[in-house]
């Protein structure tokens, strides 16, 4: 599955960013144009840190994981989802 690096990218990603690594999970869906979507969940403390001030954050994760599927010739995009 050519998405799959991009979700364990995110998962790695993600991981090293929040205080419980236990709590992160992604799930993944495939739309009627084929644009896969991520759905990142992490902890109830930890959505600061993803999200990051002003967003910063959650806007480098998006880049990285665009980059990697693009790299594949897929496009992803990235939801951070409570």
């Amino acid at each position: 599955m050519p998405t799959e690096n991009p979700r364990r990218l995110l998962e790695y990603l993600a991981e090293g960013l929040v205080e419980d690594p236990e709590a992160v999970a992604v799930e993944q869906f495939e739309e009627n144009d084929g644009t896969i979507v991520l759905e990142l969940c992490v902890g109830a403390d930890d959505y600061g840190r993803v999200i990051g001030r002003g967003g910063r954050t959650a806007h480098a994760l998006r880049a990285i994981v665009k980059a990697a599927a693009a790299g594949e010739g897929s496009h992803v995009l990235l939801d951070i989802v409570d």
